[in-house]
């Protein structure tokens, strides 16, 4: 069983040695299907005989009502926005993922550090900044992220909102006064960020461009891979 590590030092309290879980996460840009397929995941671990925990973005009790107020708004810093979605990570890490691989389960995280720290990124935060911001966050198992053309990115939010969510097009950078055209532009930031972290992260690359069908499949592969490895 390979030990969990963080990314600098372990939060005060946390025995690194006592988790013997998986932390899984599911990366990807907005409308990639992370969720479908996280749910989709999870019945199939579960009929696997593994516990299966969720963690993701504004999931904090603590934390994600007050900022789900601050962004209705679209008035927020960036630097009030990361520290709000800093405050949400911890407080999950705290009391859902670390207790949950104390348990043995497997933690499926639909988005991590990663997108947050992208997003702080294009948004003009320091990078050392940034990293120290996470520096005590656990070091998954397995990233897999869903790479999305822009043009299909698009559809799938018009066809599952109804129009282009503020945030997620980067509407507060001014990138562009027509919502289509920012949204392409952020979009493209982010994916130019993320292909460095998939350098340095070794990320699994999955081409979310196909079936749900075939992209399940992929991914069900590769999490097979990565358990059997880690019980070797």
């Amino acid at each position: 069983m390979t030990a969990k590590r963080c990314y600098f030092s372990p939060p005060p309290g946390v025995d690194l040695s006592r988790l013997t879980g998986t932390l899984i996460v599911i990366e990807g840009p907005d409308a990639s299907g992370r969720s479908t397929h996280i749910v989709q995941l999870t019945k199939w671990l579960e009929e696997e005989g593994y516990a299966v925990v969720h963690v993701g973005l504004r999931r904090s009790m603590l934390v994600s009502p007050e900022l789900d107020r601050a962004k209705k708004g679209n008035v927020v810093s960036p630097r009030t926005m990361s520290l709000f979605y800093a405050a949400d990570f911890y407080d999950q890490m705290e009391n859902v993922l670390v207790p949950a691989l104390q348990a043995g389960a497997v933690a499926l995280a639909d988005r991590y550090i990663f997108t947050l720290m992208a997003r702080d990124l294009v948004r003009g935060a320091e990078p050392h900044w940034v990293e120290s911001l996470y520096s005590r966050a656990l070091v998954p198992d397995a990233v897999f992220f869903l790479k999305v053309s822009r043009e299909t990115q698009a559809v799938r939010s018009l066809k599952a909102r109804g129009g282009l969510d503020y945030w997620e097009s980067g509407m507060d950078l001014r990138l562009s006064r027509d919502w289509f055209d920012c949204f392409v532009k952020y979009q493209t930031r982010l994916a130019q960020v993320f292909a460095g972290f998939q350098e340095k992260h070794g990320f699994e690359v999955v081409n979310a461009n196909r079936s749900l069908k075939a992209i399940q499949s992929d991914l069900r592969a590769h999490l097979r891979r990565v358990l059997a490895g880690l019980k070797a």
